[in-house]
């Protein structure tokens, strides 16, 4: 497949590439610091642009089979560029005629805020992470409300640990053995095998160990 991926620079969005690349796709690597991708490698093609640019979003998506989505900002962040971002690309897609979008979200969004235990719910939700729940969850409601065959990936607290294949996806009530953490590639992992699989299309998927 030829894939558009954002938010490329990223802890996700690079294992994204790299995985990508290892299984045979092409990229289209779309970030706002070129350089920060490093050396050229077969099958990459690099976009630089600004992700609420229309035409430079439009630009990376042309010709593509599918978009993986993984937009980031710091956790105090309040620019929401991960909605208006994937607005962007939304709409960048219906224009290009791209239908397939794997999109990331986090474990605590929407109907998933249930999973969560109380002490995330009662303290860290709204006092800490309140900006990046606001965010992701106007960007769920766009993806949600789009034409598109999406997929919204909610994966617990990322790590940088190496790929374990090990992990649950799917569940949607509490779990006491559950640690609500993952790797990111295991997360790019997961987010690769949406390209082919029907299993959560139009579904918000949760990931964890």
């Amino acid at each position: 497949m030829h894939l558009a991926i954002f938010g490329a620079t990223g802890g996700v969005g690079r294992h994204l590439i790299n995985r990508a690349l290892e299984q045979g796709h092409t990229v289209n690597a779309f970030t706002r610091h070129r350089e920060r991708l490093g050396q050229a490698q077969a099958g990459l093609r690099i976009v630089e642009g600004d992700a609420l640019d229309g035409a430079a979003v439009r630009r990376a998506v042309t010709g593509s089979d599918a978009v993986l989505c993984a937009l980031g900002m710091p956790l105090r962040n309040a620019s929401r560029l991960r909605a208006r971002g994937t607005r962007t690309i939304v709409e960048a897609m219906a224009a290009m005629g791209v239908h397939r979008l794997v999109c990331l979200s986090a474990l605590g969004s929407g109907d998933s805020r249930a999973i969560l235990p109380w002490y995330y719910r009662a303290f860290l939700v709204p006092f800490v992470m309140n900006r990046l729940f606001d965010d992701h969850e106007v960007q769920e409601e766009i993806v949600a409300a789009s034409s598109l065959e999406w997929t919204l990936v909610r994966p617990g607290n990322f790590t940088n640990g190496p790929r374990t294949g090990a992990y649950r996806h799917g569940f949607t009530r509490p779990d006491a053995s559950l640690t609500l953490k993952i790797a990111q590639v295991d997360v790019a992992d997961f987010m690769l095998e949406q390209l082919t699989s029907d299993r959560y299309l139009h579904a918000a998927p949760a990931l964890s160990c």
